[in-house]
């Protein structure tokens, strides 16, 4: 279940100081400043679960403990950023095993039991692994964004020629549900918003995918505003099918309207990779 708006505390150091670290004692690049502790603190709640034989993807050193069911087509799904995959077993591969689709859940860093600690930007490079690793042809899978899953789905959608997207409950503006101050990381909000336009910019994600887009959102979502579905909408033009589902919010949208988005989402891969 997603918390958006939901606040940590912020750690004491600041983000000079962190620059500073790792530039004396790692040799490595500056820390983008959208992985800064604060931000990913406020962004992502992990949780420890465990996951009967995971998929195992090995990304930037890191291991994803992932779960993969065989099957082409196949949907790589990206959860919440208050969710573990663990969350959607065995329930959701069932329902599309049942149509003969198979399905790859993807884990983020610090989730269930994967290594590392969430960090907005560096994941961006995890989805492109977990995609990479479905096991077959990119032209027959369909990628599905959950809320801050959203990011994930739609950079890897930009990156990989998948046949289709779709998004749940999606986020359009970023940098709207960052949570934090610009001093708190060290930062201005210029130098923010830039690193946003950067990193997460839908608009020029969603041009850079030319295939269709299926857009599930609830008109009662009190985290992500419908507005973001729309505005998702009209980035993606003629390609796009925005479903609003009147009952329903951000953390109820599956389980309220969960028949119907299975259908209407099994209808949607097989039209993607062209089977009736």
């Amino acid at each position: 279940m997603m918390r958006h708006h939901e606040r940590a505390r912020a750690p004491s150091s600041g983000f000079d100081a962190l620059e500073a670290q790792a530039r004396d004692r790692f040799a490595v690049p500056i820390m983008n400043i959208l992985d800064h502790p604060v931000i990913s603190q406020r962004y992502f709640f992990p949780r420890a679960e465990s996951l009967k034989q995971p998929f195992r993807v090995e990304t930037d050193g890191i291991e994803l403990l992932c779960h993969r069911t065989a099957g082409d087509p196949m949907l790589v799904h990206f959860h919440g950023n208050g969710e573990v995959v663990s969350d959607w077993v065995p329930d959701l591969p069932r329902s599309l095993s049942a149509y003969g689709i198979g399905s790859l859940l993807g884990e983020y860093r610090g989730y269930g039991g994967s290594g590392g600690s969430p960090a907005l930007v560096s994941m961006l490079d995890d989805a492109l692994a977990v995609v990479d690793a479905a096991g077959i042809p990119p032209e027959h899978l369909v990628l599905y964004g959950r809320s801050v899953g959203s990011l994930y789905a739609l950079h890897a959608a930009a990156h990989r020629p998948v046949a289709g997207l779709i998004i749940e409950s999606g986020i359009a503006d970023v940098g709207e549900g960052l949570g934090v101050r610009p001093e708190e990381v060290g930062s201005t909000s210029a130098r923010l918003r830039e690193a946003v336009e950067r990193h997460f910019d839908h608009r020029a994600k969603l041009r850079d995918f030319d295939g269709p887009v299926l857009i599930f959102h609830t008109v009662n979502d009190q985290l992500v505003s419908a507005q973001h579905a729309r505005q998702l909408a009209e980035w993606a033009g003629p390609m796009a099918t925005l479903r609003l589902f009147e009952h329903g919010g951000h953390n109820t949208i599956f389980a309220v309207n969960g028949a119907t988005i299975i259908d209407t989402t099994v209808t949607f891969v097989r039209a993607c990779v062209g089977q009736s």
